[in-house]
């Protein structure tokens, strides 16, 4: 086939390198490059024709085919609901994919394990943001969890307001009664007749009233009570008044009443109360009363003497202790179903005064209903307290905690070392 390689210029070029064709070669068919001329004489070469000869096919090196360049792809919507198949060919594969994801973890679960931290932990008023705005995230059934906490919190702040406008719409979502409003937190549920055992401990002031409350409500019960004493720090005169009140009546109408303890707790009373002062008449009463029960006649008779010179009043008398032959049948033979009573904010607890009854009981009760709040720290000791005995074969209840306390046993494992029986409102 024919080319023409050259065309004249409409006008001059002066940078320009013209080639001057050269005579082809004897052996090769092909015409060579031509040869560089000057620039000057560009102009006058005329137009040049040469003629390339094709090869044979045998003979002929085949030209690389350039890929043709593919066109710009239209944007598209990604479809969401696309198969795996289609996923794998328009995405590639992470980093990120590789994080191993627990895809069965329940939502409400982790949400209600955190409340319960967070309630633990003393953080109530992130406790409560929360689980306020998680109702409207399950308002079916799964979501009663959650309401229930909420009224124990609301319980526990004093929030009586908010507990009825809550209760309200609890009402109309469920179509079901909410939980009533208690006055008094602690619900006292000993059985008729069963050994209790109560719990002090701390410094008892006017603010611990539930607990005092809660004494008295089972000094008032038939049954025998053990009172343990053997943490208790110390109290001001309101609530030495009242449990001195409490144990006078337990002992006039011949309530069984073991005290443990009480020793180291009588002696810094009767260390602190002087003659001569009538500040603390409250304090008085319990000391005398304290060593009615634990001490020897003539010490009693000794105070005695001090208290009517304080007061110018006649001091109680002398009576012939019950509890010595009491604390005989207390630990004459184990017994199932003791109940040991719990009360307050349980922190940094190790629980070390449970052990006589874990292991004379063969089903030992420990009731929450007066605890308001159990943390983490005390949570996982009692988890260990009740190990080697669930492992003996103990049947071990946890009776009566609120929900938030409930929910954090679960969340230590507590309800595999014991039985939880929360109450139904």
């Amino acid at each position: 086939m024919v080319f023409s390689f050259f065309k004249k210029q409409p006008q001059k070029m002066p940078e320009r390198t013209a080639a001057r064709p050269r005579a082809p070669l004897p052996e090769m068919k092909l015409n060579p490059p031509p040869a560089e001329v000057p620039p000057a004489e560009a102009e006058l070469l005329p137009d040049l024709e040469f003629t390339v000869e094709e090869l044979p096919a045998a003979a002929a090196t085949p030209a690389p085919v350039a890929k043709p360049q593919p066109a710009a792809a239209p944007q598209r919507k990604i479809d969401l609901a696309m198969s795996a198949d289609d996923f794998d060919s328009e995405f590639t594969e992470s980093s990120v994919m590789a994080i191993d994801v627990e895809h069965d973890i329940d939502p409400l679960q982790a949400d209600v394990e955190q409340v319960a931290v967070l309630f633990a932990n003393g953080q109530d008023a992130a406790a409560r943001g929360i689980l306020e705005s998680l109702l409207q995230s399950y308002p079916g059934e799964q979501g009663i969890r959650l309401w229930r906490m909420l009224f124990d919190l609301l319980q526990i702040l004093g929030e009586r307001a908010a507990f009825d406008r809550f209760g309200v719409e609890f009402a109309e979502r469920f179509e079901v009664s909410p939980p009533a409003w208690r006055d008094e937190q602690c619900l006292v549920s000993g059985a008729p007749g069963a050994t209790q055992v109560f719990s002090l401990q701390g410094v008892l002031t006017d603010d611990d009233r539930q607990p005092l409350q809660q004494l008295s409500a089972l000094l008032a019960q038939p049954g025998e009570l053990q009172l343990d004493c053997s943490k208790l720090a110390g109290c001001d005169d309101i609530a030495a008044g009242v449990l001195a009140d409490a144990l006078i009546v337990s002992r006039r109408t011949r309530k069984h009443v073991v005290l443990r303890g009480a020793e180291v707790f009588s002696q810094r009373l009767d260390e602190r109360l002087k003659a001569g002062d009538a500040r603390h008449e409250p304090s008085w009463r319990l000391l005398l009363e304290l060593l009615q029960r634990c001490g020897t006649q003539a010490h009693f008779e000794e105070r005695a003497v001090d208290y009517a010179v304080t007061f110018e009043r006649s001091p109680p008398s002398w009576e012939p202790p019950l509890a010595a032959a009491v604390e005989r049948k207390a630990v004459a033979a184990p017994r199932g179903g003791e109940v040991h009573y719990l009360s307050g904010d349980l922190k940094a607890q190790r629980f070390e005064d449970l052990l006589p009854l874990l292991e004379s009981s063969e089903q030992p009760v420990l009731d929450f209903s007066c605890v308001r709040r159990l943390d983490f720290f005390s949570a996982g000791q009692l988890v260990n307290r009740l190990v080697p005995f669930k492992a003996a074969g103990k049947d071990i209840v946890l009776r009566s905690p609120n929900h938030l306390v409930a929910e954090l046993m679960a969340v230590v494992g507590l309800n595999k070392q014991a039985r939880i029986i929360v109450p139904k409102s």
